[in-house]
């Protein structure tokens, strides 16, 4: 069962969300909060898998409250979507900055919103479709000073390689077809460079391997 908060400071908008995700039988609304102080305060007496986050509320925005999650060892688990009716380059850089694992605007579809919640549990990394690759390249490649190589050095080669397809944005399934892999191997080679760089998910992937040198914008 995938566990889910939601913050919105519309009482209306956290409504029509919960009966959504409440209708899958896989989900599970666990929290509500209209502001990213309580965000905090619920995620650490209710643990959840994912928590979709509205960027503009009082008392702690969006990506305030996303960096705190990432800097909690104990909210570890919980993976932050950032839920807006903004879809601006800026968000979509400073969500990434955030820790966010993933990024839809408010006119998403419903079918979209309800995958975007079981992409991001399973450790994907998520942007609406409106938000292109080239935009999640920017942002990453931003964040790059300059190449280290020192940051891949505990992988093998082949999971060099399959962190470069990663940050190329493919799925385990485009994975293992590119390198004669099934998705399950794919898809455990993902794991293993996530252990091994101390990677959240894929959206970390991504700006480590901008970071090392090992793809460019």
């Amino acid at each position: 069962m995938i566990r889910v908060a939601l913050t919105d400071d519309h009482q209306l908008v956290r409504a029509g969300f919960r009966a959504l995700l409440d209708s899958e039988p896989d989900i599970d609304v666990v929290a509500e909060a209209s502001g990213g102080q309580e965000l905090l305060r619920r995620l650490r007496d209710t643990p959840a898998d994912v928590a979709l986050v509205d960027i503009r509320m009082p008392d702690g925005d969006g990506l305030w409250a996303a960096e705190q999650i990432a800097a909690d060892p104990s909210l570890a688990g919980v993976r932050v979507v950032i839920v807006t009716t903004f879809e601006l380059d800026e968000y979509v850089v400073r969500a990434v900055l955030a820790g966010a694992s993933g990024f839809l605007v408010k006119d998403t579809e419903p079918a979209d919103l309800i995958r975007a919640v079981r992409a991001v549990a399973d450790g994907d990394a998520l942007l609406s479709p409106g938000v292109t690759r080239t935009l999640l390249d920017r942002a990453a490649a931003g964040l790059r000073r300059s190449p280290d190589p020192r940051l891949l050095e505990a992988l093998t080669e082949r999971e060099v390689d399959v962190l470069r397809l990663v940050a190329e944005g493919l799925t385990n399934d485009e994975i293992g077809a590119r390198l004669y892999l099934s998705p399950l191997t794919a898809k455990t080679h993902v794991s293993r460079i996530m252990q091994k760089l101390a990677a959240r998910d894929r959206v970390r992937l991504v700006i480590i391997a901008y970071e090392s040198g090992l793809t460019g914008a």
